[in-house]
């Protein structure tokens, strides 16, 4: 029997009991592209929460123990660790689909003003929407929007439906709020009797356009993560060897000025150079 099978087996009352108060649960999976059913979901949770209280105990006691010389007093501490433990695991994996979901989004908006030109292209070919959404799925240059597309194409596919009942579940399913409104733009203009290829071109230039902004607030941050990297990183760093080196000349205390200038050097420089790239990095606006 598979963790699954068991966490279903004794903890799906439970879960059923619990799940009308997380009533984003339902939406949050489906948008995450997680194949498995909102009680499954608290099952496993349940589950895991519990093996991690039973788990952790006797290793906090012991420890606890060992600090406080007191195995009573280390037993009811590790209690009481535990459940605070437990509280912050069970609440980051209920929220875990919600960071699916954010990443998932974050991927989708560095690449939806590309992706939309290229719908805008195959759609001024005057083909059929079904056949557009059918070629632009089989090209997978878009990363996240190209897996939402081919996900509309195998509803059509797979299960028959038509392109607009495809389209209003690919709306339901979608997590990025930008590429929901272009398939409900889609969708309607389909309906209406519209022209799609309009309507992708001028959507096209307006997300195009706000790429752009997004490129031009990275380049004035990136000046100014520069600045700071450079006016107190650097210098910072060089000023203090300076004044450390010539501090230890006076006063003769070599040794713990050589320990004070590695820990700058080989520790503290490459932590902080670490964090700048980090921070350059997610707020890098990805795309193309």
């Amino acid at each position: 029997m598979g963790f699954l099978q068991v966490s279903m087996r004794f903890f799906y009352p439970i879960a059923n009991m619990i799940l009308p108060y997380f009533s984003d649960l339902k939406s949050d999976l489906k948008k995450a592209g997680m194949k498995i059913s909102a009680q499954e979901f608290l099952s496993q949770g349940i589950f895991l929460t519990i093996l991690v209280f039973v788990l952790g105990l006797p290793i906090l006691s012991v420890l606890f123990a060992y600090i406080l010389k007191s195995f009573l007093f280390g037993f009811l501490s590790s209690i009481t660790a535990c459940f605070f433990i437990i509280s912050i695991f069970f609440v980051v994996y209920v929220n875990f689909p919600k960071l699916l979901i954010s990443q998932k989004t974050k991927r989708i908006e560095e690449q939806i003003s590309f992706a939309t030109v290229h719908l805008s292209t195959l759609s001024g070919a005057k083909l059929p929407l079904d056949k557009v959404i059918e070629i632009f799925s089989k090209f997978g240059g878009y990363g996240e929007v190209s897996e939402e597309i081919s996900k509309i194409h195998a509803d059509m596919k797979m299960f028959g439906l038509d392109v607009n009942t495809a389209l209003e579940r690919a709306v339901e399913r979608c997590p990025s709020k930008n590429l929901k409104e272009v398939f409900w733009g889609i969708l309607s203009t389909n309906v209406s009797g519209g022209d799609i290829d309009t309507y992708l071109r001028e959507k096209s230039k307006s997300l195009m356009s706000e790429y752009r902004i997004k490129l031009r607030d990275f380049s004035h941050q990136l000046g100014i993560y520069l600045e700071i990297y450079i006016t107190t990183v650097i210098l910072g760093a060089v000023f203090f060897l300076i004044l450390t080196s010539i501090f230890a000349g006076i006063t003769g205390t070599s040794q713990q000025i050589l320990l004070l200038q590695f820990f700058l050097i080989f520790i503290f420089l490459p932590a902080v150079s670490a964090i700048f790239i980090y921070l350059i990095k997610i707020s890098t606006p990805a795309g193309g």
